[in-house]
């Protein structure tokens, strides 16, 4: 069943990519519980089928780095980025980006969270495996206050500046 608006999202591990160590996040993949990660916090989070992909990589990531501040100043305390991908690929695809401290980039490199919200998209014929299906979301402490998923290969409403619209 796919999560709805008024639903706590599922817990579940996401990993990133911790370039600087600081106190209690080495170098390296350090997994979370999203459970805690949204705990008390207004959180903006999008998901792209994959890093590095075309419309990923051109559109929807800088989408939330241009609107960063907007999203910011209308209460948002962070902004994830999820993909089915492994935390070095997320970690290179921020740097790539220019995305550090501005966009969590968080690995569900086993879609099992995609899964979990009912949000994967089965690629496995394209030799692309499970992935997740285009969307984003208001978290606000755990519970969805908005979800705008994309039908198949569009890119028309999990934009920041929809997401913008709706706060």
């Amino acid at each position: 069943m796919t999560i709805k608006v008024g639903d706590r999202v599922p817990d579940g591990t996401l990993t990133e990519f911790i370039a600087v160590e600081t106190e209690g996040c080495a170098l390296g993949p350090n997994a979370f519980a999203v459970a805690d990660l949204a705990k008390g916090k207004k959180v903006a989070v999008f998901a792209v089928p994959g890093a590095f992909t075309p419309t990923c990589s051109a559109k929807h990531v800088p989408s939330y780095l241009q609107n960063h501040d907007a999203l910011k100043a209308k209460g948002v305390d962070e902004i994830w980025c999820v993909a089915t991908n492994d935390a070095f690929v997320m970690g290179a695809w921020a740097k790539d980006q220019g995305s550090q401290g501005k966009i969590r980039m968080l690995a569900d490199g086993s879609a099992k969270w995609s899964k979990a919200l009912g949000l994967e998209l089965d690629l496995t014929e394209r030799g692309m495996g499970v992935r997740s299906q285009r969307y984003s979301m208001l978290l606000d402490d755990g519970v969805v206050k908005q979800l705008n998923v994309e039908a198949g290969g569009k890119y028309e409403v999990s934009d920041a500046e929809t997401l913008l619209k709706q706060l």
